[in-house]
């Protein structure tokens, strides 16, 4: 079949050629096809401008996608360096243009010298965080190891309904077996969750936990977990088990003295870390931790193991006793949002009180010392209620449950040694206070991180920098500001 261009006969064009000067005949011609039809058009297209409004759509998409890049990098620091690999595998294209630089982590001094407060908490107004302070952090870096003041104080509760079974001075009550194992299994609950979701952490945000591990105040915490597995093997159900395998209290005891030992002798040692720099309401979980691996050892029949964490825990408290009631004049108070931890000043006592009676097999004059002095340091807070109301809820109010439950099973005990009507009418009063504080905790707990989406907050204490911000560059929030000013600037429409 003929093309389109061949429908038409060509017209034939001669040209003749003539040298200059010469005659006008020509020496020779050539000829050339023109066809009539237009030609067939090509495959390529030409190259067409793009109008200004798409232009300045495409910039604006890369600008949002610079920004986002930006605000990931930021955190890049804080991931565990595993992570960052997966991270650049799953974006190839940024694997040569996007180094992680790890952060490293602050000394004991720094984080005196960029946050106050006497739980350093609260960034003072010369420095900057080196993570966004405009916005919401990533779930897990928000979940503070203060967690598991959560399951502590359902566990501890758990144990306190137990005592209340067996015990005969409480006979009267006729105590349903179904509520120790209500608190038990949501004690356990609690527990696996926290942990899970701190687990996670460790995997992905390992940086921000060597961060709060550090941190001076915030390493108490660390006993909590221990402390909360002790006490879900105490106050579990005889329906669930009736004896424990002193194997048990090996596994849950080891991390607690591997932190005592690093801890206590930091205290002694001075430096940064000594005590009297570091104490707060809050060291006290550091003491507890010695108490409850001593009631545990009591109650596996392991008697001088018992007696020996028993009495590293009573000559650490007396030596945080004192240094607490003396504090220095430079100390600061500490702030309302806080108060709560002062009740952990009972912890100490009221435990002690638990693991000497196991000890001993009696109530007898040890107990009743330590007894009386956590039922006079209750008293002495219990009456200062303004003291105690007034601020925003947060997890540190769970620095009750443990204090107050450990008083009210101590006066469990105390009442099956001497029993009346006052001591009845005691341990039942403190039990039911012990026990509504703990459910409108629990309740207001589940409100704030289900409904009001306010539980945790960003964690300021673990994004303080290496050194001063205030005559330094800033970190990566800051150079993703800049960033995006100078994109607003080129992808702007002119007037």
């Amino acid at each position: 079949m003929a093309s389109q261009g061949d429908q038409f006969p060509p017209i034939i064009i001669d040209i003749p050629l003539t040298e200059a000067g010469e005659s006008q005949s020509p020496l020779h011609s050539f000829s050339m096809k023109v066809p009539l039809s237009p030609a067939p058009k090509s495959s390529e297209q030409p190259m067409k401008m793009k109008p200004n409004h798409e232009v300045h759509e495409s910039a604006t998409h890369e600008h949002i996608l610079c920004s986002q890049r930006a605000k990931e990098s930021c955190y890049d620091s804080f991931r565990t360096c595993s992570a960052n690999f997966d991270r650049q595998l799953s974006h190839p294209k940024n694997i040569d243009s996007h180094v992680v630089e790890i952060e490293p982590i602050p000394k004991a001094e720094r984080y005196f010298d960029a946050l106050e407060g006497p739980e350093l908490e609260n960034l003072k107004k010369s420095e900057k965080l080196i993570l966004p302070e405009d916005e919401e952090w990533p779930f897990l870096l928000r979940f503070p190891i203060s967690s598991f003041g959560m399951p502590l104080g359902v566990g501890i509760q758990a144990l306190l309904w137990k005592t209340m079974r067996m015990s005969s001075s409480t006979s009267f009550l006729h105590v349903n077996p179904a509520v120790n194992f209500v608190l038990w299994c949501a004690s356990l609950v609690l527990t696996v969750l926290v942990a899970f979701i701190y687990a996670l952490k460790i995997i992905f945000y390992f940086e921000a936990v060597k961060r709060e591990f550090m941190h001076p105040i915030r390493v108490n915490f660390f006993f909590a977990p221990w402390i909360g597995g002790i006490l879900l093997a105490l106050g579990v159900p005889t329906s669930v088990a009736a004896n424990l395998h002193a194997a048990w209290w090996f596994v849950l005891m080891v991390p607690i003295l591997c932190l005592d030992l690093k801890i206590y002798g930091q205290w002694m040692l001075g430096g940064d870390r000594r005590l009297s720099k570091v104490a707060s309401p809050l060291t006290h979980l550091s003491i507890i931790g010695n108490f409850v691996v001593s009631l545990f050892a009591a109650y596996v029949d392991l008697r001088e193991l018992s007696i020996i964490f028993f009495a590293i825990g009573l000559a650490h408290y007396i030596v945080l006793f004192v240094t607490l009631y003396q504090r220095l004049p430079t100390n600061e108070t500490l702030p309302k949002e806080l108060h709560p931890v002062f009740f952990l000043f009972l912890s100490g006592p009221g435990l002690a009180c638990l693991s000497w009676t196991k000890i001993s097999g009696s109530f007898d004059l040890g107990s009743r010392i330590a007894y009386f002095l956590a039922l006079f340091l209750y008293a002495s807070l219990a009456v200062r209620v303004n003291f105690f109301r007034g601020f925003r809820f947060s997890l540190v109010w769970w620095a009750y449950t443990v204090p107050m439950t450990s008083v009210a099973t101590a006066t469990i005990d105390y009442t099956t040694e001497v029993t009346n009507p006052f001591t009845k009418f005691l341990s039942v009063a403190l039990s039911f206070i012990s026990a509504l504080a703990v459910a409108a905790l629990l309740i207001t707990t589940i409100l704030h991180a289900l409904v009001f989406h306010n539980l945790f907050p960003n964690d300021i204490a673990i994004a303080i920098s290496v050194k001063r911000t205030s005559s330094r560059k800033k970190h990566s929030h800051r150079r993703a500001e800049s960033t995006n000013r100078k994109m607003n600037s080129i992808v702007a429409p002119e007037d």
